[in-house]
């Protein structure tokens, strides 16, 4: 799903080359395969949109699988980057990197004050030790990784696993399902009371090329000279249940909603404070509704064999 908002939004720029390769071709967690591609390729920059991802489910039943490939993924590229002479790199986090009582909306300073959420505390810890690797290989080589953490995520190319997705993708599928066969009810896992902040991936893909172009001076006003990530996402955020009843209308699905309070609810609220990437001139554009049409329209046409 990123990686494909990259390709579009790089595009846009007919000066610039994208060089990718699909995961058939190059397994991102080999790490000499990596380094050789790497060296081959020569890239002016490293765009880190792969990762091990799915919701709360996915994260709680396979912990083992989310940090042991982010952290290989991870390992091969910062490192082979670094050996290939790339400057330049922009790695991808997660807002679940923050503890899990986070004062709201959550500053980039909260990062390591406080206890993670036990559902995606793998995941997480992960995610933590890549933003350590770029600023360790900045401190000690002078390199120039940079680091952004999207809030949650979802459009086009998501993943529409009915168990393993993120909650967007989820949903979508689920009240389609609903409105295809005439259900009465669809359940909705949790309390619907956690309140969540939603980003489009094109949105993100935007920022992240915002974020690559400014010089190192003025990305440096806002990360305290690197040592900082940044976080992006739109600044507001919905409760569950106001998610599912915009979904429902979304997809025309007329019957009841509702909350089973036997699956974890997750984080209580999780909201990212934008404002140093506000006041770096990057703000988002996509509203949640409209976006939540392209993204069904999408997957209307190709999303059923998206598992």
């Amino acid at each position: 799903m990123v990686g494909s908002a990259l390709c579009r939004r790089l595009k846009r720029d007919s000066r610039t080359e994208v060089i990718t390769r699909d995961r058939d071709v190059l397994d991102l967690e080999d790490a000499s395969a990596t380094a050789r591609f790497l060296a081959d390729t020569r890239p002016d920059a490293v765009y880190m949109a792969a990762a091990k991802v799915g919701g709360i489910h996915a994260n709680d039943k396979f912990p083992a699988d989310f940090i042991t490939r982010n952290l290989a993924i991870q390992s091969s590229l910062i490192q082979g980057a670094h050996a290939a002479g790339i400057n330049r790199l922009l790695f991808l986090g997660s807002s679940c990197i923050y503890p899990r009582q986070a004062e709201q909306p959550i500053r980039e300073e909260a990062l390591l004050t406080g206890p993670l959420e036990p559902t995606n505390a793998p995941y997480a810890v992960a995610k933590i030790a890549g933003i350590k690797m770029c600023e360790s290989y900045n401190r000690q080589h002078g390199r120039d990784y940079r680091s952004l953490m999207p809030t949650n995520l979802y459009g086009p190319n998501d993943n529409f696993h009915p168990e393993n997705s993120h909650v967007i993708p989820a949903l979508l599928r689920r009240f389609h399902e609903a409105r295809e066969s005439g259900a009465p009810t669809v359940t909705v896992w949790g309390s619907g009371r956690p309140r969540r902040e939603f980003l489009h991936v094109d949105d993100l893909a935007d920022a992240c090329v915002h974020v690559m172009e400014l010089d190192a001076e003025r990305y440096s006003s806002q990360t305290e000279a690197g040592r900082y990530h940044l976080n992006v996402g739109t600044g507001r955020d919905c409760t569950i249940r106001e998610l599912s009843e915009l979904i429902a209308e979304t997809v025309g699905y007329r019957g009841d909603i509702l909350f089973d309070h036997t699956r974890p609810d997750g984080t209580p609220r999780k909201r990212l404070d934008v404002s140093r990437l506000d006041a770096l001139g990057w703000t988002s554009a996509i509203p949640l509704r409209t976006g939540l049409k392209e993204t069904y329209a999408w997957y209307t046409e190709n999303g059923p064999n998206r598992d």
